[in-house]
Formats: structure tokens, C-alpha cells, sequence
């Protein structure tokens, strides 16, 4: 069921106390925070009175509801949708892809690549081309899906070296995003990689070049390339107020490396 079609269905009362209870917010708590009153928003609750759009949308920013549910919330209510879904490729989105394409590049010769909502990969720089290196064509093919590349048995889960952490951190990840957002979409990836044989194999962690354990600031995601064992820790950034669901739901994935031998091999490829 759709997610316009499941909040017209329930109306706006119960999908705005499971988004309040979600958040672990009184009904006194969030009328404080939006300029209302419990009883009002009560009676929104129960069905007895009908917010207004502008207070649909106060009450959505003060519960940190996505985007994309914001639209189900006005739905609900009875109102016509905010926010734009417009895709990607539209020529009002070529500002955007082009300063995307200028950070990715920019932070060659190390990984970056951007995903939307479901882990599909919709841009990434050739230091993610250098780790996809070896991977079947039958992963490759679009659209590809950053989490089937990363923990599929034939991607790149028999290079890390740390596959068992990293993984539980990759799914740990998508169950708190599923917790949130409640995306079937994700729900059906999360569902598929989670099943995915795990080898019995797992070096661990990283070490020196002088045999000693290497101390790192965050967990690493260590990973085999061409004979050299690489470490990189991972940052995820998104666009503040968003005002358009598909720029809500891109995040940019870039990996930085976390010792001085990743650095000084990733260098030494840069053209």
C-alpha cells in the first residue's frame, strides 16, 4: 500500500500520534513546541477537530517527520501535498548534479558516492570504481544498490577483512532507518542483504607496518585491494531543509582514510 493511499486512509489523527509516540513526545510536550494546546491537538487525534495546513506542518518539523511522510501527513488532513518529487535527472535539478559531481570528484583520489533513500547509488567518483574492481557484472548492472555491493558474497564483502563488524554496522544502520522512515522499500533490502551468508573468515582489525594493532577514532571498514590491506572510516552528510523529497532522501557516503598507509597507496594511484 501506498503511502498516500495508507494516510487517506487512516486520516490525520492516528498517523500523527504514532509520529508522536514514535518521537516519545507528550500531547502537552508537542502543543508547547508547535504554539497550540493539548486539548487541540487531542482532539486532532481522536478526530474531532481538523488541523490547519500550517499547523500539519508545525507539528511535522517539531517531530522530525521525513519529507516524504509530510506530504502523507497533509494527505491526511486533507490537504494538498508541499513538497516536489522531482527527479533527479530534471533539468531544474542540474545545479544540484553538478555540485555533486564537483564534490565527488574533488574528494578523489578517496571513495565517495551519494545514495537515495533505498542505498541506490545514483553518483559515485573513481575511487568507488577502484574498490568495485573484480565484482561480477551481474552486481553492476543498473540500478545498483550500495549495500547489495557491499555485503553480496560475490561483491565486496570476501575483501573485508572485518566483515562481521561492518556488516553489523551496515544493518544496525537500516534497522534504525526503518525504525524512522518505515520504508518497505528499505525494509525489502534490509530484509535481503541481512540474509546473505556471512564466511566463516574474518580477519579483523588492521595493523601496522610493524605488526602492531592499529588504534582507530571510528570503526574502520577494512577491505583488500590488489594485495593491500586498506582502512577507510565513513561520513554521511545530507541537505539541510529540504524542500523537495528526492534531495531529502540523497546522502553522500564519502570514505576517509583512517591510517597513513591507505593514504599513501590511494595516492600512488591518483593520476
Amino acid at each position: 500500500m501506498s503511502t498516500a493511499t495508507r494516510a487517506r486512509q487512516s486520516g490525520i489523527g492516528p498517523l500523527l500520534r504514532e509520529w508522536r509516540e514514535r518521537r516519545r513526545v507528550s500531547q502537552l510536550e508537542l502543543a508547547l513546541r508547535a504554539d497550540s494546546s493539548a486539548r487541540h491537538l487531542s482532539f486532532v487525534e481522536t478526530g474531532r477537530s481538523r488541523p490547519s495546513e500550517e499547523l500539519v506542518l508545525r507539528l511535522a518539523e517539531h517531530l522530525d517527520v521525513p519529507v516524504r511522510e509530510r506530504n502523507a501527513l497533509l494527505l491526511a488532513a486533507g490537504y494538498a501535498p508541499r513538497f516536489a518529487e522531482t527527479p533527479l535527472d530534471d533539468p531544474s535539478m542540474g545545479a544540484l548534479r553538478e555540485g555533486l559531481d564537483r564534490l565527488l570528484h574533488g574528494y578523489e583520489p578517496y571513495p565517495a558516492l551519494v545514495v537515495d533513500a533505498t542505498y541506490t547509488v545514483v553518483a559515485a567518483n573513481r575511487g568507488i570504481a577502484m574498490l568495485m574492481e573484480g565484482i561480477p557484472e551481474s552486481l553492476l548492472t543498473p540500478p545498483l544498490n550500495a549495500m547489495r555491493l557491499t555485503l553480496h558474497p560475490e561483491g565486496l564483502a570476501p575483501r573485508i577483512r572485518n566483515l562481521r563488524e561492518w556488516r553489523g554496522h551496515l544493518l544496525a544502520q537500516m534497522e534504525r532507518q526503518i525504525a524512522l522512515d518505515r520504508s518497505e522499500a528499505l525494509r525489502a533490502v534490509y530484509d535481503e542483504v541481512k540474509a546473505y551468508p556471512v564466511a566463516d573468515r574474518d580477519g579483523g582489525g588492521d595493523v601496522g607496518e610493524g605488526g602492531e594493532a592499529v588504534p582507530y577514532f571510528a570503526l574502520p571498514m577494512v577491505i583488500e585491494h590488489d594485495g593491500q590491506v586498506l582502512s577507510f572510516v565513513s561520513s554521511i552528510s545530507t541537505f539541510n531543509t529540504p524542500m523537495d523529497v528526492t534531495v531529502a532522501e540523497l546522502a553522500i557516503e564519502t570514505f576517509l582514510p583512517a591510517d597513513s598507509a591507505t593514504v599513501k597507496y590511494l595516492r600512488s594511484l591518483a593520476p
